[in-house]
């Protein structure tokens, strides 16, 4: 059903007790009320945020795959955005355990229907950030002519608790996705989408999940593209089939049992939220790594319904890749500010040279047995010598860290999808340093590296961190024009060409095996070959695998 809209006059309210500026949309599920926001560039977006699209997660429902919504009985609030969920946050921050919601924002254009979708998975390493409008605020994208849809999904314990039996099969992350896509199915139409034009997007964690719903068969048929940007399941870290080392260790820092999987689970399920999303710290060994800590499980058949029922990798050996046009990135420097926390800090610093074989196997994600590789991944980055703080050694250890948290896994993806998607495969380096970056110098305040992701500062408005980018010349804001339209021309048509609308720009073609080409995104658009391939020879040797996986 269309928009309706309420024309009040001044000081009196209308006959359904709304506020002059809000926005209703009527689905087969119920009616929800949303509110006015302004793009960038001065276009109405009607905003519907804060929707649940599963029961809260609460009580006998924790550490349970989601119960979906599909119909709403009473008129839904969706002028506000809903709670974060659990995760270390400065007091007053909203979060709550009741946290499965999602955004939904449409351009305010009346005529402009059956628009492309791009839901957006968003970051955080599986235990921090959110979909809220102030860390993925649609003021930059909504300028073009798409539907945003921005979820929230369990982290921490909270979402992969997994001890491998049918306690806690895990994956229950990932199912609240399956579930908030099912929903954009079942009621995006009704907010000016096209639920048969679906884009599915994530960065980070968010771009680990976009690959590993490819192979799902829960995800099957729910979204018709793919991005992938700064991030992968597919690198030295291994598929496991339980996380109950984790188990046993959150329930070690809240004081649960652990003579038993029933008993841990039994009494997880009783503590307090805030105090679950606050032990964060207790899953650090050095520094602040690992950096991941909760992963994917390849489930168990419990008669629960599987997210991941086998190997991701088998699974696309036997042809179970849902083929669609796909997008992969990486940043060019993403991890590498993490060796100044380092090598900064003179016990960390000891304890890198001195004690490289216990903690380069945390900080660069080594699976057992590392020893070779640490020793390899040494002589391949690092001098040999003691690591100083100085400008050559930080560099040195900020592209092992780089390579080892992002780098690797997104050249094993774009490499895995050259082989074996039968659509289209991009893939890009993003290259451009602004006037803001996740990483900032100290001393000067400025940026000194293109950092992991740095590219969300120009998709998405992101005021809890940043400043807002003028419409200007600046390159700034060229740059968040670049990225609007090439995201903007792949939800449309599944292929980001055009790139901008000038004769300048080259074509972006898709990476092939034997031409493995990319764009590299700076202040200019330019085609290259072999992403840091020189880099990865060492990484290919200590964790080989078959890329063409679908060959006869």
């Amino acid at each position: 059903m269309a928009r309706i809209f309420f024309l009040c006059v001044s000081l009196f309210v209308c006959v359904y007790g709304h506020k002059q500026d809000d926005i209703i949309t009527e689905s087969a599920s119920g009616r929800f009320v949303g509110s006015l926001m302004t793009s960038r560039r001065g276009r109405p977006i009607h905003a519907y945020r804060g929707i649940r699209y599963a029961q809260p997660p609460v009580g006998a429902l924790r550490f349970q795959p989601p119960v979906p919504i599909t119909f709403y009985p009473h008129e839904v609030n969706a002028t506000l955005d809903g709670p974060a969920c659990p995760q270390p946050a400065d007091p007053g921050y909203f979060v709550d355990e009741d946290c499965l919601r999602l955004n939904v924002y449409t351009p305010g254009v009346l005529g402009k229907w059956s628009l492309p979708v791009l839901v957006y998975i968003h970051a955080g390493g599986f235990y921090s950030v959110s979909g809220r409008s102030d860390v993925a605020g649609p003021q930059h994208l909504l300028d073009k002519d798409l539907v945003l849809v921005t979820i929230n999904y369990r982290l921490g314990s909270l979402g992969f608790l997994s001890t491998g039996d049918e306690h806690a099969p895990g994956n229950n992350g990932f199912k609240d996705q399956v579930v908030a896509l099912q929903w954009v199915r079942a009621n995006i139409a009704s907010f000016g989408g096209d639920a048969g034009r679906v884009t599915l997007a994530g960065y980070s964690a968010g771009a680990i999940s976009v690959a590993l719903h490819t192979v799902s068969p829960m995800s099957r048929g729910l979204f018709h593209r793919a991005i992938s940007m700064s991030g992968s399941p597919f690198s030295q870290i291994p598929f496991r089939c339980n996380l109950l080392h984790l188990a046993v260790q959150q329930a070690r820092l809240v004081d649960c049992p652990v003579t038993s999987t029933a008993e841990l689970v039994d009494c997880l399920r009783a503590v307090p939220w805030r105090v679950l999303g606050d032990s964060l710290k207790g899953f650090q060994e050095f520094s602040i790594d690992p950096i991941l800590i909760w992963t994917p499980v390849i489930e168990g058949d419990f008669g629960q319904e599987r997210f991941l029922p086998e190997d991701p990798l088998r699974a696309i050996r036997a042809g179970k890749l849902r083929s669609v046009p796909y997008i992969v990135s990486q940043t060019r420097d993403e991890f590498f500010w993490e060796s100044f926390l380092v090598l900064n800090n003179s016990i960390y610093r000891t304890q890198i040279n001195e004690d490289w074989y216990k903690v380069g196997p945390e900080a660069f994600l080594l699976p057992a047995p590392s020893d070779r590789s640490a020793r390899a991944l040494r002589a391949q980055y690092l001098p040999a010598r003691r690591l100083e703080n100085t400008a050559a050694d930080n560099a040195a250890l900020g592209r092992l860290y780089g390579d080892a948290v992002i780098g690797f896994g997104a050249h094993r993806l774009a490499n895995l999808m050259a082989y074996n998607n039968k659509e289209p495969t991009y893939y890009y380096e993003f290259n451009y340093i602004g006037n803001q970056s996740h990483y900032v110098d100290p001393a000067s305040g400025k940026p000194v590296g293109v950092a992991h992701h740095d590219e969300l500062i120009y998709l998405f408005s992101l005021p809890a961190g940043f400043q807002e980018i003028p419409v200007s010349d600046s390159r700034d804001s060229l740059m968040v024009d670049k990225l609007t339209t090439m995201f903007y021309n792949f939800a449309l048509t599944g292929n980001p060409n055009p790139l901008l609308d000038d004769c300048a720009s080259p074509v972006w073609p898709p990476m092939r095996p034997d031409e493995r080409q990319y764009l590299q995104i700076g202040d200019h658009f330019s085609v290259h070959r072999n992403l840091f391939e020189n880099r990865f020879r060492v990484w290919e040797y200590l964790y080989p695998i078959e890329y063409n996986l679908t060959k006869s």
